[in-house]
């Protein structure tokens, strides 16, 4: 962004470019779009001759779209998360959901004391503590935490390992106080209860067997099982200092929740993947659109686990910008994956095919996704380069380029209603854009090969981006100070 001090920003010329138009995937060739400051002033048909003063920058060629939104990231649970935002800048991402949080991050937001850079992703929305029986280990417990998470400024609940009648308690004392509640899915409960009571959004298709159940031919006979066995208990009291005392069995569950399963819980998932049944999700599917219940299903997240010992994974040239210790880590998580029966290993295979099934089957009958990968800690998973394999496993589902591409940014914008400055480029909106060298409404593939990203209207091109990266690959991602749940 050009600026001088006691004066407006000049003009900014984006020069020759096609407008990819989110809402339908029309494009719009030959058009300059002009930025101002922070924000686009004007789209016109490409002027043959320079009729703006100020900065002009020819992308003849290049397609534009808005910023993608990463509506689901842990990159706040780091002393430093400088190299992560650099790192989702590099990968067009200028705004992202942070999906776990505490009391303190809630403190240094409202004091302004977050140590966000001007190009660092906008923060959009971020919750307190996971709802956990540590801490809403009963259903008065979860009000309190409801009630305590909405004072401290919290733009939403999220909800992780709790029984059902904790949900339940939470989700009714959250709609009573106006906050969003959304989350994990508890295996055991009723998905249609809770999608009808208000469910924002449920993120990993649940996990588990959460939403599988309700597609099964024997629901009943899943959901009984689960009940006659719950894995997690509530507790009569709440726990001080819970966010310390759940770390080690989180950070367990953040780097594959996969490997704490127990054969108990295989047989279930093996029942839920043997008998779903397609017409039953496209009847559930109409339910969440009647609901208005979203879904991000970080497919991503559910492959790395679930086939963590591919190759791929190990070779992948990302693994450059992660530190040591959690390479080590993730490593040691995938042997362990690898030495499961193979028949352990084949239901969880075998659920991702379902998953990917289900997928379809929600974008098809009008269900709103939101694009989110989990990054932050989980398993082969490096912050910007995850939403981008987040972007291929939507197409391997499936999806439509178009809706890929508007699960990161049109219905992003919608999800946290702000239509009015972002999710398009039009005028009024913000200057965060990524210009592509491909058509996106054509291919997937296209929304990788990023020729420049802008961000509050400054101009990061391709090379400036490469050496961005390159930077972060010599000083590493700092390792997550505490870990948090997915």
């Amino acid at each position: 962004m050009i600026s001088t001090a006691g004066k407006s920003p000049a003009p900014v010329v984006l020069s020759g470019l096609t407008v990819v138009d989110t809402r339908t995937g029309t494009l719009h060739g030959e058009r300059d779009v002009v930025l101002i400051g922070d924000y686009i002033s004007a789209v016109t048909p490409t002027s043959t001759g320079d009729t703006t003063s100020g900065q002009r920058i020819d992308l003849s060629g290049k397609y534009v779209v808005p910023g993608f939104v990463e509506c689901h990231a842990h990159v706040l649970d780091v002393e430093d998360p400088s190299g992560a935002f650099d790192l989702m800048l590099v990968n067009g991402i200028t705004a992202f959901r942070q999906m776990s949080g505490t009391t303190a991050l809630l403190g240094r937001r409202r004091r302004g004391r977050l140590s966000m850079p001007d190009r660092a992703p906008a923060l959009l929305a971020t919750p307190g503590a996971v709802l956990t029986p540590i801490n809403a280990g009963s259903a008065n417990a979860a009000v309190t935490s409801v009630r305590e998470q909405h004072a401290a400024g919290a733009d939403f609940i999220k909800v992780g390992l709790v029984t059902p009648d904790v949900f339940f308690a939470a989700q009714q004392e959250a709609k009573r106080l106006g906050i969003p509640i959304l989350g994990h899915l508890p295996t055991g409960i009723d998905v249609r209860q809770a999608s009808t009571g208000g469910m924002r959004s449920i993120e990993h298709l649940g996990p588990g067997v959460g939403v599988l159940a309700a597609c099964s031919t024997d629901e009943a006979e899943i959901r009984a099982a689960f009940m006659a066995r719950m894995p997690m208990k509530s507790l009569p009291f709440r726990v001080p200092f819970a966010d310390k005392l759940i770390g080690p069995l989180l950070k367990r569950i953040i780097t594959n929740p996969v490997l704490i399963g127990r054969q108990a819980d295989r047989a279930l998932l093996r029942h839920a993947v043997a008998t779903f049944n397609e017409e039953r999700a496209r009847v559930l599917a109409a339910q969440f659109v009647a609901d208005g219940t979203w879904h991000c299903p970080t497919l991503i997240r559910e492959r790395a686990t679930q086939f963590s010992d591919d190759p791929a994974y190990h070779h992948d040239p990302n693994l450059r910008f992660v530190p040591p210790a959690m390479r080590k880590a993730w490593g040691a998580a995938s042997r362990k994956f690898d030495e499961l029966p193979s028949a352990d290993k084949a239901v969880h295979r075998d659920a991702y095919t379902v998953q990917l099934a289900l997928t379809r089957i929600l974008a098809e009958a009008g269900v709103k996704l939101l694009a989110g990968s989990d990054a932050g800690g989980a398993v082969w998973e490096v912050p910007g380069f995850a939403l981008h394999q987040e972007f291929d496993q939507l197409a391997a589902a499936g999806i439509s380029a178009i809706q890929v591409l508007q699960s990161a940014t049109l219905h992003a914008a919608e999800f946290f209603g702000m239509t009015d400055t972002m999710g398009t480029v039009e005028v009024g909106k913000q200057a965060d854009l990524v210009v592509l060298d491909a058509n996106p409404v054509e291919s997937v593939v296209n929304l990788h090969r990023i020729a420049g990203v802008f961000r509050r209207g400054r101009w990061y091109p391709r090379p400036e981006l490469d050496s961005i990266a390159e930077r972060v690959a010599e000083r590493g991602l700092p390792i997550p100070e505490r870990p948090t749940c997915c």
